[in-house]
């Protein structure tokens, strides 16, 4: 097995070990009751400012890492007539078809490797969604984008609403979270142990996850690489990570902590 191949079949065993984690956790509770309603939506404005701008209304869309299939769902809210998340976690997946029959919608979940998806996809969306950290989780982004690509008709659009990379340059809990510590541009990934929560810490599962950071020019590089046009490209000044990163929201300088892109496929 390829260091390449171990990464992508680690990380899905890291995040269906860290499955039943999310479980016990009050958004998990809220989210069963949430999407029972007809416009359920968990996207904040600026993503779904970028979403309306694209008018989705009569659309098929697809998520790649769709996670727990709350996005998928909330994509109903503008407009879609097809939803179709992908992950490659079976447990994030079965938390993704509980929370569908809670709802009205009829969203399809597929169980793929980004890198490996289903040739009965290809083309058959108007538009693709990527949001926070499932680029980060991916060792090669070009070969990434090179797969990812293929799902889209021509002319569609894909979306990514993802956190900055300039912020994998800082330590929110360390004793100086303002000071630079990590490398910006760095091929090797961090590994850990730790169950993939959004709240608090983790438990060891025994698991190793590797998390890949990906500099702008990477990302960038591997869309045209792709066969993919840049539309838009905006920078902002709020998190859309974790809460421990809201800090630098209001500290002493002025940070760029996420971005929205749109490119097209031509």
């Amino acid at each position: 097995m390829t260091d390449f191949e171990h990464a992508v079949e680690s990380n899905r065993r890291a995040w269906d070990a860290s499955a039943d984690s999310h479980l016990r956790t009050h958004s998990w509770k809220g989210l069963l009751q949430a999407v029972q309603g007809e416009d359920f939506s968990c996207l904040d404005e600026t993503l779904g400012g970028v979403l309306r701008e694209l008018d989705l209304v009569g659309k098929a869309v697809v998520q790649v890492g769709c996670n727990n299939g709350r996005e998928v769902l909330s994509l109903y809210a503008f407009g879609v007539e097809r939803a179709v998340g992908i992950d490659q976690s079976a447990a994030f997946l079965a938390q993704a078809r509980q929370l569908a029959e809670n709802s009205p919608h009829q969203p399809r979940f597929v169980e793929a490797n980004a890198y490996d998806l289903p040739a009965e996809l290809n083309g058959q969306f108007d538009l693709l969604l990527i949001t926070i950290g499932v680029l980060n989780w991916m060792p090669d982004i070009e070969r990434f984008f090179a797969s990812v690509s293929g799902l889209l008709k021509p002319a569609g659009h894909l979306v990514i609403y993802e956190t900055h990379p300039f912020l994998e340059m800082l330590e929110p809990e360390s004793e100086r979270p303002f000071e630079l510590r990590n490398d910006y541009f760095t091929a090797k990934p961090y590994v850990s142990r730790e169950a993939i929560i959004y709240e608090g810490c983790g438990s060891d599962t025994g698991v190793a996850s590797y998390w890949y950071v990906h500099e702008l020019g990477s990302i960038l590089g591997g869309l045209l690489s792709a066969g993919l046009r840049l539309s838009h490209f905006k920078e902002y000044r709020h998190s859309n990570r974790e809460e421990l990163y809201d800090l630098y929201e209001s500290g002493p300088l002025t940070l760029p902590m996420c971005y929205t892109l749109v490119s097209v496929k031509v």
